[in-house]
This record gives C-alpha cells, structure tokens and sequence, in this order.
C-alpha cells in the first residue's frame, strides 16, 4: 500500500460550522479497527447554536457493519436533539449497509439497578447457578466426545501419537516424581507423628503401623498424588493447549485437517492414565517409609518390626484400592485440564482464569470421586 493509499486509508472526523449549520466530514475506512479512536468524540458532540447538520460521506472509504452502525447512531442521536440532519454524498452500498443496520438494530435495555443486598445477594446466587449448570453441561458433552475419541484411538492404535505420548508421560510422569515422593514422605511422618502422640494415651503405640499403613494404602497416597498432579500437570494442559488456542494454533490445525483431540487432548490423557497407578504406588512406597522413619525415632521400632506389623496391618486388596482409584481420577484431571484449555478466549488474561478453574474443578471432582469410591468399597466390603 503507497503512503497516499494508507493516508486515505485512516480515518478521521472534520467538523465544520457556518453559522447554524454543522457539517460532520466522515474521511477514510470507518472499520472496526478504526472506530474506538472516535466514538468518544461522537457520544461528545455537542452542535449547540446549530439547527441543520450535513453527515458528509463523499470522502469515505470501507465501511463495515459496525462503521454504519457508528453512523446510524450519531444519526439518529443528531434526530433525537431535534436537528434536521441530511446525508451527502453516500455511496451505495454504504446506504444499503446503513439501512440494514437500523432494521436490525435492537434496543438493549439497561442493567436492572437492585439496592436490597438481599435480592442483590439471591441474583448474583442465580447467575452462578445458572453459569454452573451450562458449565456443567458443557463438560458432560466434552466427557462423552473425549470417550469417543478414546474409543476410536484404541480401536486404530496406529492413529496415537508415540512420540507426544512418551514425551507427555515424562512431563507428567518421571519429572513428578521429586515432588509427589517429598509430599508423600513427609505426609506418612505426619500421620506416624500424630497417630504415635494419640495411641499412646492407650499404650496402643504399636498400632500406629496400622493407622499409617492403612491411611497412606487407601486414601493418602492416592489423593495426594492426585492434588499434585491436578496442580502440575492439569494446569499444564490448560496453559499450553490454552496458549495455542490464543495464537490460533488450533484454528491452524483444523484448517489442516487435524482433529485437536486426537493431536492435544488424547496424548495428554492416555499418558496421565498410564502413569498415575506409577505415582500412585511410588507415593505409597515413599509414605510408608516416611512412617517408618518416625516410627524408629519416635517409638523406637526398628525398620523389621515395622514392616512385621505392616504385613499384619494390610493386604494386597488394601494396596489396591488405591491404585485401582489412579486411572479414574487421571481420566478426570486430564480431561478437565485440555477442555479448560479448549476454552480460552483470544487474550492472555483467559489462560490464568482457566487454569485457574481447572485446578479448582479437578481437585474438587477428585475428591467427590473419591468419597464415592470410597463408600463403594466399603459397601462390598472391598
């Protein structure tokens, strides 16, 4: 584009008065793009003195819908003062763009003003019902298409991607391990700590085997590996496919044919599926030593009487309840992780506000989940 195409191009606003009358000179493309550097100065537009104002358009270059919906309004804001306004110089299609604007412009009516906190207090309450139930919905229909695509995936298993599912299983896998081992250590010194301190107002010091054996087997390991890998890995997911999403990435893919769920979501998921039971029984392995190691400089027991007494504590259903627990809450941290992701806007404010929410929700149906299984294997006698 010349430097005289570009000069046309910008768009500015002359005001001219003679006498009573009042000429607004629209010069340039009135787009999108350029309207935000006049529609202050149009809502101001003070024509005080004049009785006759011209809209001259001769000079006008693109204008879209949202341009001649700036000129309808300044015309019909000039009409609403009780000034005789004229268009001059209108092309065409300008006219016909004008015209279908105003047929189809719809009034919006103001925001309801509520001043009792009470009514205040049971909308704000409503919108986020209703805001909970779409989202909801929306990840209920997402579950449903993520299964299918799982389905498809096994079916035809040439269709996964190796190479983004071993790199996404040492991401959320081998590189957790540090964190998911320390959390688990410290959690079972914790529980042997405070088991020890309870059991001994009984002489029941023993026992404590037991309390850290069965806590960490059934319900600690697993959910703690869960948490810290709905907080590392899910919020990955989200920022990274998130990101892509803002830098239309995943506009790019599906415009070359490539489904983002078999490319994004499905390396993501079978990987946190497959290694989640691995975590999970490292996590157990590292919590039960951490009870061992209090249990030694606490209550004097040696490392073979502990796991003496663990051997009569526990059983291999007791381990496995945990693990049989890790692929489900993967699949659901997974699967929040990429749809938070596949939600992000076109702005970087979106990827912290959705990561953000699918740590919340992964976390917060990890532990519905497990208070469901939990009451399910206590109901079989599991």
């Amino acid at each position: 584009m010349s430097a005289a195409e570009e000069l046309l191009a910008a768009s500015s606003l002359e005001v001219a008065r003679d006498g009573d009358h009042l000429t607004l000179q629209f010069v340039g493309d009135w787009t999108t793009r350029e309207l935000a550097r006049h529609d202050a100065a149009l809502r101001g537009l003070d024509p005080a003195g004049a009785r006759t104002v011209a809209l001259d358009l001769s000079h006008c270059g693109a204008v879209d819908s949202a341009g001649a919906w700036i000129l309808d309004r300044t015309l019909e804001n000039l009409k609403g003062k009780g000034l005789e306004v004229t268009l001059v110089g209108v092309p065409p299609a300008v006219e016909r763009l004008m015209d279908t604007v105003a047929a189809r412009h719809v009034e919006c009516p103001p925001a309801p003003k509520v001043d009792n906190p009470l009514v205040a207090v049971a909308l704000r309450l409503g919108r986020e019902t209703v805001r909970i139930s779409r989202e909801a919905t929306d990840l209920l229909s997402f579950l449903g298409l993520t299964i299918i695509v799982l389905a498809r995936s096994l079916a035809m298993p040439w269709r996964i991607r190796l190479t983004a599912l071993v790199s996404q299983m040492e991401q959320t896998g081998l590189n957790a391990l540090p964190i998911v081992g320390l959390i688990s250590f410290l959690v079972g010194v914790v529980l042997a700590y405070q088991g020890a301190d309870q059991l001994a107002q009984f002489g029941a010091q023993i026992f404590t085997v037991n309390l850290v054996a069965v806590g960490i087997l059934r319900e600690m390991g697993i959910l703690l590996t869960a948490i810290i890998v709905a907080g590392r890995s899910g919020s990955a997911f989200t920022a990274q496919i998130g990101t892509m999403k803002v830098n239309e990435e995943v506009d790019a893919m599906r415009t070359l044919g490539l489904d983002p769920m078999e490319v994004l979501v499905m390396p993501r998921v079978i990987a946190l599926v497959l290694v989640m039971p691995l975590l999970t029984f490292y996590a157990d392995i590292m919590g039960l030593l951490g009870g061992a190691v209090m249990a030694t400089i606490v209550l004097d027991i040696s490392f073979f009487q502990f796991a003496r007494q663990l051997n009569d504590a526990v059983t291999v259903e007791t381990l496995a309840v945990g693990i049989v627990k890790a692929p489900f809450f993967a699949f659901i941290i997974g699967m929040v992780g990429c749809y938070e992701g596949l939600q992000v806007s076109r702005s970087a404010e979106s990827v912290g506000q959705q990561t953000t929410r699918a740590v919340v929700e992964s976390i917060f149906l990890v532990i519905v989940l497990d208070a469901l299984l939990s009451i399910f294997f206590s109901v079989i006698g599991f």
